[in-house]
């Protein structure tokens, strides 16, 4: 008797199902890598050999599509057929011969450049990019003719930089000359910062571009980046370039994505979520009962739930929705960390050389850091775009001028 007292209860009944329905999604959101619920003893090693095999597998056919490319503009190779020679060709420092559509009349109004320095061999870190950059721009079609892509070796060996000297034969190409500069780096994160300057002054002095785009040698562009670019500059920003931003970051680890961050926007976005979903489940959920009358304890269980389920999911994944359209992008103000791919302006560009030959950077303070320190200093400001427009490939790090011999893991 009192059992079914209970079940026809509906404050008894709508706790048995949200307790029933967050168990099950608990359940499933331990193989989501990004949700905080994820299980890395069961899951870890195995997602982190897919993501290594594929690695390989996309190096190792970006290695074979640019050496054909290269390949057909020597005589010597001409007549190999489709067998890709096992050869590493000499870094090219002359013009390279544009690879894509251009209208040379008009001025450029994207420059990407690509700094890099070797890695882990096998894994052809940089011509994957390199690789994605030129099908993006292909699919861009003529929106992107006065698009540029660059190479910037700041390899302290440029010359055994195989695959930045393969691309040279066939895209605009700087290396740094390390020579007499020895004592210039009394650490490495001084380099960092020097080879950073050293692409970003290059750039301006080779396209006198309107937007600089800086981009690792590991950074994969998402298929949206020119859309993302195009949103930035000609709907968010149609007056002012980037609204007189220092820079647009294009990326933030996914790991320090979650509403549960210092960040206060996101809090908002949290409590925003909650109650819109919330006020959706507590409409269904009264029609259902066959009441009237909007109930605020149902509604404030709801948005609880649905953002305690929110945060569990992963924003990751909640971000990843607002792909479909442009107008859906998220540009909020930027926070410290990281730099694979940052947006700058003509003349935000200049300012950032600026600043940051003023900056030594040290452990603690490498330039991600000293650049947002600058922000405050300086009273301006800087945007992130969300969601990612670039995704991070770099499992084997330099770690800071050391290959690592382990396999690495996601995380």
């Amino acid at each position: 008797m009192h059992i079914s007292v209970l079940v026809r209860n509906r404050s008894f009944s709508l706790g048995i199902f949200l307790l029933l329905t967050f168990s099950i999604a608990c359940f499933l959101f331990r193989s989501l890598l990004y949700s905080p619920l994820f299980s890395r003893s069961l899951y870890l090693k195995r997602l982190s050999h897919e993501f290594l095999t594929q690695n390989l597998k996309e190096g190792t056919g970006a290695m074979e599509y640019f050496h054909q490319q290269v390949s057909s503009s020597f005589s010597l190779f001409r007549n190999q057929g489709d067998n890709v020679p096992n050869v590493s060709f000499p870094c090219n420092n002359k013009p390279a011969v544009p690879f894509y559509p251009s209208t040379p009349s008009e001025r450029v109004i994207l420059a990407i450049t690509i700094i890099t320095t070797r890695r882990q061999a096998e894994y052809h870190y940089l011509l994957q990019v390199a690789q994605s950059f030129l099908r993006q721009l292909s699919d861009c079609g003529p929106y992107c003719f006065n698009v540029r892509l660059f190479i910037c070796n700041v390899d302290p060996s440029p010359a055994l930089h195989a695959d930045a000297c393969l691309l040279s034969h066939l895209l605009p190409y700087v290396e740094r000359n390390f020579e007499g500069q020895e004592d210039d780096f009394p650490n490495i994160f001084e380099r960092e910062k020097q080879d950073y300057s050293f692409c970003l002054s290059n750039t301006l002095k080779s396209f006198s571009p309107e937007y600089i785009m800086i981009v690792e040698d590991d950074a994969v562009p998402e298929k949206e980046i020119f859309s993302a670019f195009w949103e930035l500059i000609k709907v968010r920003f149609p007056d002012e370039p980037l609204g007189g931003a220092l820079y647009a970051k294009l990326y933030h680890p996914e790991r320090l994505q979650g509403y549960l961050n210092p960040e206060p926007m996101r809090i908002l976005e949290w409590i925003g979520l909650g109650s819109l979903v919330g006020l959706a489940l507590n409409w269904i959920y009264t029609h259902l009962l066959c009441q009237s009358k909007f109930s605020w304890r149902y509604f404030i269980v709801f948005t609880v739930y649905t953002m305690l389920m929110a945060e569990l999911f992963g924003r990751h994944y909640i971000l990843e929705v607002r792909r479909i359209l442009p107008a859906l992008y998220n540009v909020v103000p930027a926070t410290e960390c990281c730099t694979p791919a940052m947006l700058f302006s003509e003349a935000s560009a200049h300012r950032t050389l600026m600043y940051l030959d003023e900056i030594k950077c040290q452990s603690g303070y490498a330039k991600d850091t000293a650049l947002y320190k600058e922000l405050g200093r300086r009273g301006e400001w800087a945007w992130a775009l969300e969601p990612n427009m670039v995704k991070h490939i770099g499992l084997f790090s330099t770690l800071r001028g050391s290959i690592v011999d382990v396999e690495p893991q996601l995380l």
